[in-house]
């Protein structure tokens, strides 16, 4: 059974000490027949994309009046290819990519767990974080981007070992920019993992800290996939999870 389309979205941040990209979304390539490896059963019977080119992060970008070249850093929560089909637009930006997520995606058990590294750029070269204990409450370790610390990498492993989300506060509101910890936040809120995450334990206890997180500050939830996304983050809306 097939979903209704959903969108990938990526996000651009205009920050005092330079623009930040938190992913880079798909690419319009994935519409060519021999963009995704045929032997693979995911890509052959689990994944179906319809991108558009001025639909690239690249584009849009441009449609907003930003460039490309002006980004500072590139924070990528994991490197399947709906959140790194663009990554091709930022030769000049720093990419931030986890030690686990560089890891799983390189080699034959990289292209086996669904990644598609032979597209990544010959000039990508991420600066691999190794987190470390700090202000990070409920989670603990992390990496912090910004010299304000206002900007925060945290480590949500789940849908991927080694996938990590951003932490934004922005005066009394902080966002979460979670990637794919879930594809929406009522599956979150929930707290129902994803069928293809490689360990339900560590997907449950990401998922147990987001709301744990969530509850001791207002904090505007915002999954890569999910329709309403976008509208929580123009609303300034909060999620609230109520406690039994």
């Amino acid at each position: 059974m097939w979903t209704e389309w959903l969108p990938i979205y990526c996000w651009v941040v205009e920050h005092p000490e330079g623009i930040i990209v938190i992913d880079t979304g798909e690419t319009a390539r994935t519409c060519s027949p021999s963009y995704f490896p045929r032997w693979h059963p995911y890509f052959r019977f689990g994944v179906r994309m319809r991108v558009e080119p001025e639909q690239e992060v690249g584009p849009q970008m441009k449609k907003l009046g930003l460039s490309i070249n002006d980004v500072r850093w590139t924070i990528m929560t994991h490197l399947h290819t709906d959140h790194s089909g663009g990554i091709s637009y930022f030769p000049r930006s720093e990419f931030l990519v986890s030690r686990q997520e560089y890891k799983s995606s390189v080699g034959l058990k990289g292209k086996l767990r669904g990644y598609l590294s032979d597209h990544f750029p010959n000039w990508f070269e991420p600066r691999i974080i190794d987190y470390t204990s700090g202000e990070y409450g409920i989670f603990r370790t992390g990496y912090t981007v910004t010299e304000a610390a206002d900007v925060l990498v945290i480590p949500t492993p789940g849908h991927t070992l080694g996938h990590q989300s951003v932490i934004i506060r922005d005066g009394e509101i902080t966002y979460l920019f979670a990637g794919d910890t879930s594809y929406t936040e009522q599956l979150m809120i929930d707290r129902n993992i994803d069928g293809v995450s490689p360990s339900s334990r560590l997907a449950q206890d990401t998922l147990a800290r987001i709301h744990e997180f969530i509850c001791t500050e207002p904090t505007v939830y915002l999954p890569s996939h999910d329709p309403l996304s976008k509208q929580r983050l123009v609303q300034k809306i909060p999620t609230t999870i109520f406690k039994l």
